[in-house]
């Protein structure tokens, strides 16, 4: 696979394949890095390209045919471990990577909040709490029209909301046909707005559609709500 690295009784090497046989040819200390170890971590799907891995030297192999290496001298034993067997950065650090990188700010996002969702730690990494694209929308959208920032995925009572001014009993949720399609989303959406309607809330609910064709119209119905609200 290679020079000195071999597969053995395998015609056709799996990704994880690939990945160890990338970090066996860079060396010791090597770990793998950036896109390939967040795929790894399961905090993205899998990727096109290169394998990518880091080295803690500043010296050290060239890049090689299907290997794309990062030297990076701090790299410590804090900063890495192994999953599945295979050497690689910690998720905080993987993350890092992705930031340094040419990686999207969607993706980025998208990866710390995979991260989260499986409880995996992101020591030193600031998330803004959302679990979707279109959440982290709304909150740039509150932002852009000056609206206060609310509270983000949070418990009340049973049920967990999006948004939430507590002081002013309202509650925002935003929709998407994939994460509400079906008897049962639609059942509980329904169910989730009368028992927090019963305890004095006000809820609002807004369409991937309407944040992103009319966000005017969104922010001065969310503005109106807050005024009226039981705290003011």
């Amino acid at each position: 696979m290679h020079q000195g690295i071999y597969a053995v009784g395998h015609a056709a090497p799996s990704l994880h394949g690939r990945w160890m046989a990338a970090v066996l040819a860079c060396g010791e200390g090597a770990v793998l890095s950036h896109g390939p170890a967040a795929v790894l971590w399961k905090l993205l799907r899998p990727l096109d390209g290169p394998v990518h891995v880091s080295v803690p030297t500043t010296a050290g192999r060239k890049n090689r045919r299907g290997i794309h290496i990062h030297r990076a001298p701090a790299l410590a034993g804090r900063l890495t471990t192994h999953r599945d067997r295979i050497p690689v950065t910690t998720v905080s650090r993987t993350i890092e990577d992705l930031r340094r990188t040419s990686f999207s700010p969607r993706l980025i996002r998208r990866a710390i909040r995979q991260a989260e969702l499986r409880g995996l730690r992101l020591d030193g990494i600031a998330s803004d709490g959302t679990r979707s694209d279109l959440e982290t929308y709304f909150l740039a959208l509150c932002r852009h029209f000056g609206l206060p920032k609310p509270e983000v995925n949070v418990k009340l009572g049973r049920w967990e909301v999006d948004f939430l001014w507590r002081a002013r009993w309202l509650v925002v949720e935003t929709d998407t046909f994939t994460y509400h399609r079906g008897s049962v989303a639609f059942e509980d959406d329904h169910a989730r707005d009368l028992d927090l309607r019963a305890e004095g809330f006000l809820v609002l609910r807004f369409t991937a559609h309407q944040l992103e064709e009319e966000p005017e119209r969104v922010a001065a119905d969310v503005a109106a709500s807050l005024a009226a609200g039981r705290g003011g």
